[in-house]
């Protein structure tokens, strides 16, 4: 189903096809030859773009997410496995993000790399074109640090400075009551028209 939010209506080019029960909402445009499958959702949030090229494959119960902060973009040719979950990151063409994967606000994945099952790529996170996040890993930092996930304080050393609250709801991780904080804020923003 095609919803608008923000007065901005999703535009499905010829030669796309959206499943029947696929939720496509906001200012999201899918390219020809796009295929979003059942299940999927594709939210552009009241002010955030999504644009999803030609012959991507957007597979079962995918999550692909805009904000007003962050856009997302998936180039041509790129395949976002079930399960997955892509907010407000560039992802360049020829993309593999495999299932149940995770990929941040302004990350970006450069040509042809690879996301597989589990990973995380954190947010302002940059994959070189070509590389590869294996099984269950983290990528974090620009250029990406790769790690097992087993590796918490050196991916927190990484991650810290990236500053998660304030990149993603504009908020100094020293706000008192953080979560009362986004959750009041997200309230405010969630739920559209």
């Amino acid at each position: 189903m095609l919803y608008a939010d923000g007065g901005a209506m999703p535009v499905v080019e010829a030669g796309a096809w959206v499943a029947p029960d696929a939720s496509v909402v906001g200012d999201v445009t899918i390219a020809a030859g796009a295929r979003v499958m059942y299940g999927a959702r594709i939210v552009a949030e009241s002010g955030g773009k999504i644009r999803i090229g030609k012959n991507c494959i957007v597979m079962e119960n995918a999550v692909i997410r805009a904000t007003a902060r962050h856009d997302c973009v998936i180039g041509d040719h790129c395949l976002i496995g079930p399960q997955a979950h892509v907010t407000g990151a560039t992802v360049e063409d020829e993309v593999f993000v495999a299932t149940g994967a995770s990929v941040f606000h302004g990350a970006r994945l450069g040509k042809g790399s690879e996301v597989r099952i589990n990973a995380v790529v954190h947010i302002r996170t940059v994959v070189a074109a070509g590389d590869t996040v294996p099984i269950g890993w983290v990528a974090v930092g620009d250029p990406a640090k790769i790690l097992p996930s087993d590796q918490h304080d050196a991916i927190w050393a990484e991650q810290a400075p990236l500053n998660f609250p304030d990149w993603v709801y504009g908020l100094p991780r020293s706000t008192p009551e953080m979560m009362q904080a986004i959750t009041a804020r997200l309230s405010g923003e969630l739920g559209g028209d």
